[in-house]
């Protein structure tokens, strides 16, 4: 039986090529100290405190959880909010698990590219600042939600509200970088 290299690893067997091309994405997102891909670093663990956060409410929304619990205030009640029908209005699903998969193609969005992609991909760097962009303002909405129809608030929705918040002035660097490419290339 003849056995054949896959092209560009100059190894046997089953799986996908490595290339360079990866190998760069790769070394820049483990360890460079690029401060671009800092920020990026920075996104994608604030999207994945959110994914955390929204996790504990999908639980309660799907009843693995009986109770959320809350700071010991008054303006808290996760359960009140996190149960009502507008908590499973879109696709008649829990909104948690809705957020998670919104956060989650954030840590995507956050780990395409090399360090160059503002110049090489300006899309990624204009995709992932328009995402957090809408994240941020779905967020609010939520929070306004919150307070006018519950005049109650979900403490773990806030806190997703504030980790998303928080991904807003990490993503403008990189994407006025790839405006100004863009720019440039246009002129």
């Amino acid at each position: 039986m003849t056995r054949t290299a896959i092209p560009g690893t100059g190894h046997d067997g089953i799986g996908r090529p490595s290339t360079a091309d990866g190998r760069k994405v790769s070394r820049d997102l483990r360890i460079s100290a690029d401060p671009g891909i800092r920020r990026r670093r920075n996104v994608a663990a604030l999207a994945m405190g959110s994914i955390a956060s929204m996790g504990a409410v999908t639980a309660y929304q799907m009843g693995l959880l009986k109770h959320l619990p809350e700071p010991p205030l008054g303006a808290f009640d996760a359960d009140k909010v996190d149960a009502s029908g507008e908590a499973y209005f879109y696709l008649q699903a829990p909104d948690g698990s809705l957020g998670m998969l919104s956060y989650a193609a954030t840590v995507l969005l956050a780990g395409m590219g090399n360090k160059s992609r503002a110049t090489q991909r300006p899309w990624l760097p204009l995709l992932l600042a328009a995402k957090v962009a809408v994240d941020a303002a779905s967020s609010l909405y939520l929070t306004a939600e919150q307070a006018s129809r519950h005049r109650r608030y979900c403490s773990w929705c806030l806190a997703a509200t504030g980790l998303t918040l928080a991904m807003v002035p990490q993503v403008v660097p990189e994407a006025r970088a790839a405006a100004r490419t863009l720019l440039e290339r246009r002129a």
